[in-house]
């Protein structure tokens, strides 16, 4: 970022800000001082307390903006949402993901649509929507990856097809962008476990190929993509695994 960037409030958007890792990030880039915009597909209730208890440290510095990232249009009007809010975007972040399992021979088109598009599809149109506020901006993109875009996990054969799209996705634009817009990608290993229930003896298994030895927190995801979109000025087209090396021995 510019010297004439820090001198100035970056805003940032996060896409799947309302719980989890999204607002996790939310949370940390606002206490690095930028102004947040908080995307949601439907869940309301949580974007709305976020943004207000973001508002409370500081005010006027959160925002929320809905959007199916599965609709052009509906990507097209955030666009224009978030131009109408600021005319530069810093960073943008596309956490928003689908995560389920797939079996080989009996997966629906109604499946594969939702995986490549939240995964996928929806970043890359997303991004495209906003390129002349980031260009604007000399700003920065973040693409929220997984270890499993290069190392297949069993029954999940097109979240892992999708995530390694959004992998090229992030090489590909580092190179078409540059130098004016740096893109980067976090890869997160065991951080949250998923949200359909995961035995206990599935975790275990998980944990037992970490060379750490235990889950990460959202936290640590949090501050891969503060250095990356923020602090690493230098760097674009690079993937930051951040797994407690599990991706060592998987």
């Amino acid at each position: 970022m510019s010297e004439t960037a820090k001198s100035r409030v970056s805003t940032a958007l996060i896409t799947g800000a309302a719980r989890r890792i999204g607002a996790c990030i939310a949370q940390t880039l606002h206490a690095r001082g930028c102004n947040v915009i908080l995307h949601y597909r439907s869940s309301s209730d949580d974007v709305e307390r976020l943004a207000a208890e973001l508002n409370a440290r500081r005010a006027d510095s959160a925002s929320t903006v809905q959007a199916d990232l599965a609709d052009d249009a509906s990507i097209g009007a955030m666009a224009a949402e978030v131009g109408s809010r600021t005319q530069r975007l810093d960073l943008l972040v596309n956490n928003a993901s689908r995560f389920f399992p797939t079996t080989v021979g009996a997966t629906t088109r109604k499946q594969w649509d939702d995986l490549i598009t939240s995964n996928l599809s929806g970043p890359y149109f997303l991004t495209q929507a906003l390129l002349p506020l980031l260009t604007a901006a000399n700003g920065s993109i973040v693409n929220i990856l997984d270890v499993h875009a290069t190392r297949p996990m069993r029954g999940h054969a097109v979240y892992g097809m999708a995530k390694a799209g959004l992998q090229m996705m992030t090489l590909a634009l580092a190179k078409d962008l540059g130098p004016g817009v740096r893109v980067n990608g976090v890869a997160p290993g065991a951080i949250l476990w998923p949200e359909n229930d995961m035995s206990t003896a599935d975790q275990e298994k998980i944990l037992a190929k970490t060379v750490m030895g235990k889950a990460g927190r959202p936290e640590d995801i949090a501050s891969a993509v503060t250095y990356l979109g923020l602090d690493a000025s230098y760097v674009t087209g690079q993937v930051l695994a951040v797994d407690g090396g599990r991706s060592l021995n998987i």
